[in-house]
């Protein structure tokens, strides 16, 4: 049994997963132990299963259940803690809300990251990539960013970003799925 951290892109404004719904359809659907957080599609779950067999049969409860097809990321615990501990601007990690981390279903490719370096240029926003995660601080805040809507499709991967608060707050509540095992 493993821990894993799941995230819905493209939940937020009109797309909702509702915490308690899905929680419930997930545990219906044969996962044992859930927790959500927020209405922006966090999910903590544990299983053994494989993380793409994971991420498969909940694609499937979330397009039946809910109407949701969009991608579905997940990270095992240690992953997770991995990325929190490789935040290359942990002077920023007391601006929780500023602060984010986009996971990408793959790595970037060169010539896209140079592209997103040049849109960059002038601009005070931060960003670093580490493997499959973009780390990005915009001190003005991302509404007020100029280049937080472009990342993606700069990149020209998919991704899914949360605040440093989320980040944080999923790997807390991964601790606790697992203290209550």
């Amino acid at each position: 049994m493993a821990t894993y951290i799941v995230l819905f892109r493209g939940v937020g404004g009109a797309t909702l997963l509702p915490v308690q719904p899905l929680k419930t359809a997930l545990i219906e659907g044969g996962f044992e132990r859930v927790a959500t957080y927020i209405n922006t599609g966090n999910v903590v779950l544990i299983s053994d299963a494989r993380p793409k067999v994971i991420v498969q049969r909940i694609a499937a409860i979330a397009l039946e259940k809910f109407a949701f097809s969009k991608a579905i990321m997940i990270l095992s615990k240690p992953q997770w803690k991995k990325l929190i501990a490789d935040n290359p601007f942990p002077e920023h990690a007391g601006e929780g809300d500023k602060l984010h981390a986009f996971l990408m279903e793959k790595k970037p490719d060169d010539e896209a990251v140079k592209a997103l370096e040049r849109k960059a240029i002038g601009l005070p926003e931060q960003f670093r990539i580490g493997g499959k995660v973009l780390y990005y601080y915009p001190p003005q805040g991302a509404s007020q960013s100029k280049l937080h809507g472009k990342i993606e499709s700069t990149l020209r991967v998919t991704t899914t970003a949360r605040n440093w608060n989320t980040v944080l707050k999923l790997e807390q509540l991964a601790d606790k799925l697992e203290k209550t095992s």
